[in-house]
């Protein structure tokens, strides 16, 4: 269904669109526009930091990219990092491509990172992310309670992680 790649230049323009398209980041952060000098800016950095490794996901078949995913804030002394995804292309959202995406990043992540723990915030509201990261083994560790403010409404945020021993 889908495979992770590396991002290409190529890559740049949909991901501009993908962050500045609100219902897409309120899904995950408070919406707010972002400009193509800083895109371009984040874009060259992200591919280049020590402590980030992002992906492009594509489908197999035709190698159309529909999404990203990274492990960020990677710790290589306690052996831990922070896992973000997003699907932007409608389409292929609730087709089970995040739960595959997140599956192989976990590989990455715990098989060639080494790494003993990966964790993610989620907001209460999204349902259906939660559903597929514990599809995926993850587990619930916390609440933050109105930890970020969407639409003029506060918003609580699950924490949950997978260690190395719980990957399914």
């Amino acid at each position: 269904m889908i495979r992770l790649r590396q991002l290409r230049d190529s890559d740049s323009d949909l991901l501009f669109t993908w962050i500045n398209t609100r219902d897409l980041v309120v899904l995950s952060a408070p919406f707010r526009e972002i400009s193509r000098e800083a895109h371009d800016r984040w874009f060259e950095e992200i591919r280049s930091s020590d402590d980030v490794r992002i992906f492009a996901i594509a489908l197999e078949d035709d190698d159309r990219t529909i999404g990203y995913c990274q492990l960020r804030k990677i710790d290589r002394i306690s052996q831990n990092a922070e896992l973000q995804i997003r699907i932007g292309d409608p389409s292929m959202q609730g087709r089970g491509a995040g739960t595959a995406a997140v599956r192989e990043l976990l590989h990455y992540g715990l098989e060639t990172l080494k790494l003993h723990r990966i964790y993610l915030q989620v907001f209460r509201s999204n349902v259906r992310a939660q559903r597929a990261y514990v599809k995926c083994g993850f587990v619930v560790e916390g609440v933050q309670r109105q930890a970020v403010r969407i639409d003029n409404a506060f918003e609580d945020i699950v924490m949950m992680a997978i260690l190395s021993g719980e990957r399914t």
